[in-house]
């Protein structure tokens, strides 16, 4: 069976993990300077290397050749080449503990972690325990891990993830150092997804790319998930199996034997649209100017089209407030141009520059507000259109 894109490219070092810069340099100096903590509180969005750099932790505290070699260990880095480094890797270290709190959320389940705790490594210096999606553990079990997470033992390093910060109860909290992974820029993504396109041969245009990434909403996994989905779409049956010794990846590609496949053809922005059932950005902002033009008939028009065209239009309202919010906010404040470019290319800020010069900002107001007002209620209608219809309707019509 094929490794997901996902796991075959995940960050094998902490300057590979793209977008969390502040948690890279903090966790690179704790390293250099043997000063890890025995407990971490990682929290943020969906996809944004909580666990995979829990992972990098538990290799690093681990790494022989950062506890034999001086020079090494400088660099705040695991080696990936020593025996727990590699364990770790594959998943079969004994002494690196990952537990999943959705479906181990009970106080038996945190007795026997206690259990476990004041055992020994086997053969590693530290126990590392990964407790992902932290914050579904019970009030009883938060209780029960309270004073082991205060004083646990020398040996034992605590990392919790989650992504529902709120949930967590402050005493936990308190007993953490707390890293915040951010939701990451759409560039960086489009970014590594080229990165992964090159190494794999998959032939894509770039605005497919954009849409990709677009749809994975600030998650890295997310967006190799669905890349490795829709770059099936043209894939041919015949597989060659080929060592990369030149790739650009060089941490991922000397790790292992990559799998390249032809393929017949590039595959297109439109063909993206086909298997999301999501409209990419052209399109949006083509709609976008059709209402801030105040053209009703062409504005109708062309939601019928898209909604022959069977895309999700719950998605399409979504895209278009936030194409439409972000003229607005560029019409009153050009400045945020420079926030702009973290989540659009050059040529859609061009764009979006040319619409909010044409918006005039009462009729946006409102407009936006009826979109709002019809996104909750397309989510609940078995006729998601007419809401929208209506949204246009009442807002176009009154010149």
């Amino acid at each position: 069976m094929a490794l997901a894109i996902y796991r075959k490219y995940r960050p094998k070092t902490l300057s590979e993990v793209l977008g969390q810069e502040v948690i890279v340099e903090i966790l690179q100096n704790a390293a250099q300077l043997d000063r890890l903590a025995h407990a971490y509180l990682f929290f943020g969005p969906r996809g944004s290397g909580k666990t995979t750099v829990a992972r990098l932790v538990a290799k690093i505290a681990n790494c022989e050749t950062r506890h034999k070699d001086a020079k090494f260990k400088k660099q705040g880095e695991p080696c990936n080449k020593c025996r727990p480094c590699q364990e770790i890797d594959n998943g079969t270290a004994l002494d690196v503990i990952e537990i999943d709190a959705a479906s181990n959320r009970g106080i038996d389940e945190i007795r026997n972690l206690k259990e476990g705790i004041r055992l020994s490594p086997t053969s590693y210096q530290y126990k590392v325990f990964i407790i992902d999606e932290a914050h579904q553990l019970t009030s009883a079990a938060f209780n029960a891990l309270l004073k082991t997470l205060e004083e646990p033992p020398e040996h034992a390093i605590f990392i919790l993830a989650t992504t529902d910060y709120e949930k967590l109860p402050a005493t936990i909290t308190s007993r953490t150092q707390k890293f915040h992974f951010k939701k990451l820029a759409l560039i960086k993504i489009v970014e590594k997804l080229k990165t992964i396109s090159k190494i794999e041969k998959f032939k894509i245009d770039e605005s497919a790319l954009e849409l990709i990434a677009s749809a994975a909403e600030g998650s890295f996994r997310d967006a190799e998930s669905l890349l490795d989905q829709i770059a099936s779409l043209s894939q041919t049956h015949t597989d060659c199996t080929q060592t990369d010794t030149d790739s650009p990846h060089k941490s991922a590609s000397s790790q292992y034997k990559s799998v390249l496949s032809p393929y017949k053809s590039v595959i297109k922005v439109e063909d993206v649209e086909r298997i999301l059932g999501r409209i990419g950005f052209s399109k949006t902002a083509e709609m976008a100017e059709l209402l801030i033009k105040q053209k009703l008939d062409s504005a109708l028009d062309y939601l019928s089209k898209i909604n022959e065209g069977g895309y999700n239009l719950l998605q399409f309202n979504k895209d278009l407030i936030h194409y439409l919010r972000r003229a607005l906010a560029l019409k009153i404040s050009p400045n945020l141009e420079k926030e702009f470019k973290k989540e659009l290319v050059e040529q859609e800020i061009a764009l979006l520059k040319k619409h909010s010069q044409l918006v005039d900002e009462t009729k946006m107001i409102n407009l936006l507000k009826s979109l709002i007002r019809a996104y909750t209620e397309m989510r609940y209608s078995p006729f998601p259109i007419v809401p929208l219809e209506v949204a246009i309707i009442e807002n176009l019509s009154i010149n």
